[in-house]
């Protein structure tokens, strides 16, 4: 190694070329952008869910979140899976209306965590360190640490997902985004980011957070950048596919394919117009022409994507 090599510069340089090559796919591939980030939303609530010490995995999830009724409470895991998706669903800006919304689906509403005067400093906190630090990996890594330190009272766990949050939020608003990118809370929890003597997973309050931060977002990008590409492949063989299609309304369910990590067929009948039948029909026959894929694993009550 040589002599005054820092591998902090390192993990800020592989970062920032991966997010460069990132920024470029969401820009040249907009078409594939709704079911890239919810993918993304479902991978990060699957790592919150471990990180919370739950079991559910991707099926357990999606099913939490399409197989129950409207208004119904999905539980634990199925908040923490909402909580990104609803994240890259919206804008990619701070105020206190999204802040208390996340709070809400993490239980940290209760006023002995959460008071609206933390939300107050807290927005202020994270503006300043918008202003302040134009470099986006610094921005996201200090907005990271602020929301911590915002919540001495709050529950630990949760407050660090609210943490990530915060951070990839942060994150898409100084790379000028749309929207934000579920990204760092799927890659903060790989077992080559945890410290060598403890062993323990990278918090936003540790001393070398900024250098895990870089090293999470450098893998998370390069993540990232892979599953655009295999969904531009396979978004390509759906639009191809969908030219042979004769179903009425099938266009629409072309586009909820385009848009959601996940369509039940019942979904798309009700979007499309179509009735139960007609649309799992058309989703088999989707299947048969290699377009999509069928993702539950299940002979009933199946969920396809792509």
């Amino acid at each position: 190694m040589p002599f005054g090599h820092d591998a902090s510069l390192d993990a800020a340089f592989s970062a920032g070329a991966g997010l460069a090559l990132f920024d470029a796919a969401l820009a040249t591939r907009p078409h594939i952008s709704g079911v890239l980030r919810q993918r993304l939303a479902l991978r990060a609530g699957v790592a919150c869910a471990a990180m919370m010490r739950m079991r559910e995995d991707e099926r357990a999830l999606r099913d939490a979140q399409h197989f129950i009724k409207a208004g119904a409470d999905p539980g634990p895991a199925g908040r923490l899976h909402r909580l990104w998706r609803l994240f890259a669903a919206r804008r990619a800006r701070i105020d206190g209306k999204a802040l208390r919304a996340a709070a809400d689906l993490l239980g940290l509403d209760a006023p002995a965590s959460i008071q609206s005067v933390d939300l107050d400093r807290l927005v202020a906190a994270l503006d300043s360190v918008a202003k302040d630090h134009p470099n986006p990996i610094v921005a996201a890594a200090l907005s990271g640490s602020a929301t911590l330190q915002a919540l001495p009272n709050a529950a630990r766990g949760e407050a660090e997902i609210l943490a990530l949050w915060v951070a990839d939020l942060a994150l898409a608003n100084r790379l000028g985004w749309d929207r934000p990118v579920p990204l760092i809370a799927a890659s903060i929890l790989h077992p080559s980011l945890r410290a060598k003597s403890s062993r323990k997973r990278p918090q936003p309050d540790d001393q070398d957070w900024l250098s895990s931060c870089a090293k999470a977002y450098a893998r998370a990008s390069a993540e990232a950048y892979d599953l655009a590409s295999d969904l531009a492949r396979r978004s390509a063989k759906l639009r191809l596919a969908a030219l042979s299609l004769r179903a009425k309304g099938a266009g629409r369910a072309v586009e909820l394919l385009l848009t959601d990590d996940v369509v039940a067929p019942a979904m798309a009948a009700m979007a499309a117009g179509l009735s139960d039948r007609a649309s799992r029909r058309l989703f088999d026959r989707l299947i048969e022409l290699g377009a999509v894929r069928e993702l539950s694993g299940r002979p009933s009550f199946r969920l396809y994507g792509l």
